[in-house]
């Protein structure tokens, strides 16, 4: 089915990555930690990685395979020079950001980053660490959302290692205009305190403060719910929505949401199939399985799928079978588009012509607000 002439979508993604390009830390660490910082080094099979504190972490082939044919795409590592260019050049980008109509943009890091950073929050040297997470985030900033105002929603990542450190870094970059937060979905998988304590309070209460959106990408917690040891590849994304209903049941269960209610919490890359069994299961183990002590959370609130609809937003790169059913059950206001550029999964470049086959029935508002209007509402991103 072909696009209305005239009636292009206005689509903002929630979730897309960016390659980090090698010139990323030059000169935006301290002098005396400029030689630790992460680089781009040739092995002797001429593929180029980044290394950093003799870790060596590949661009992966699947994480940049937009524009290739499927031909070759693999898991090898992927050089800059094979990789299409909006990948890593932000001109690039957003050229081929308009050639698939898409208007603005979230881009979470990439794997020297980790998802949400957790690379350089188990750095050996806790001050190189951190001021790697620094530079990213400045890099971010300047380069990749400054260079076109308007079209990239930018996002931060913080210093986990230390929550009062990382808050006072979220309040920071709140101010300077970063309207997201890229956190581990499993915190408790990178080593670090689980969400059942207070240790992360002020995170989220910093959050919650500067409006900053706490975005849980699917791999931000370097862990999958993985039965084997000798899986297929295809094993791993079929699970990410399995990722996604782990996480927020953890997130839900934790109490976050009711210490913190004003809280906005964005699910990314899990899609929403899911949204809907896991509503209908946390009620229910309220009702019949809580231990009452630890569900002490729960005591004169909002029942926890009442959480989940006020407090979480879902995003969908492709769900036709189950998208109706959630928009039934908690209406259009937290659903938004993800496009996925440059990994496998994407819809680009041919986004508009499938949110037309699955949204073409829908009502005109139902479809403004999946498309961008929620989006732009969560993410304060006004229309440039």
């Amino acid at each position: 089915m072909s696009i209305p002439s005239g009636g292009r979508y206005r689509i903002v993604s929630v979730d897309d990555h960016l390659i980090e390009p090698p010139d990323l830390f030059e000169g935006r660490v301290p002098s005396s930690l400029a030689d630790s910082a992460p680089r781009i080094d040739t092995l002797p099979n001429g593929r180029q990685v980044w290394t950093y504190e003799n870790g060596i972490y590949p661009n992966i082939g699947l994480n940049a395979v937009i524009g290739r044919p499927k031909a070759e795409w693999s898991m090898e590592p992927a050089n800059f020079d094979e990789m299409r260019q909006g990948c890593w050049d932000i001109d690039a980008r957003i050229a081929d950001m308009d050639l698939a109509g898409i208007e603005a943009s979230v881009c979470f890091p990439s794997l020297i980053a980790g998802f949400s950073g957790a690379v350089f929050a188990h750095s050996r040297d806790p001050a190189l660490g951190e001021a790697c997470v620094r530079a990213w985030n400045d890099w971010h900033l300047e380069v990749w959302a400054g260079t076109h105002p308007g079209r990239i929603i930018p996002l931060q990542i913080t210093w986990l290692p230390d929550p009062d450190t990382a808050a006072a870094m979220v309040r920071e970059n709140a101010d300077r205009g970063f309207r997201a937060l890229s956190f581990p979905e499993f915190p408790a998988k990178l080593g670090l305190p689980s969400l059942h304590s207070e240790h992360w309070n002020p995170v989220l209460g910093a959050c919650q403060e500067t409006e900053t959106v706490l975005c849980l990408h699917t791999g931000s917690g370097s862990w999958a719910p993985i039965p084997c040891d000798d899986p297929p590849f295809e094993l791993l994304p079929t699970l990410f929505p399995g990722n996604a209903f782990l996480a927020c049941a953890d997130w839900l269960w934790s109490g976050a949401c009711t210490r913190f209610p004003d809280l906005k919490v964005a699910m990314s890359e899990g899609g929403v199939g899911w949204v809907n069994m896991l509503a209908d299961r946390v009620d229910y183990v309220l009702d019949h399985s809580a231990s009452g002590t630890d569900s002490r959370n729960w005591a004169d609130e909002l029942r926890p799928s009442e959480v989940l609809a006020r407090n979480f937003w879902f995003c969908t790169i492709d769900d036709p079978n189950t998208l109706g059913g959630v928009l039934e059950r908690f209406g259009p206001d937290h659903v938004m588009i993800e496009v996925d550029y440059p990994h496998a999964d994407s819809t680009w470049p041919d986004t508009q012509t499938l949110l037309h086959e699955r949204f073409g029935d829908l009502p005109d508002d139902t479809v403004a607000k999946l498309t961008h209007q929620n989006a732009e509402r969560l993410f304060r991103w006004p229309r440039p």
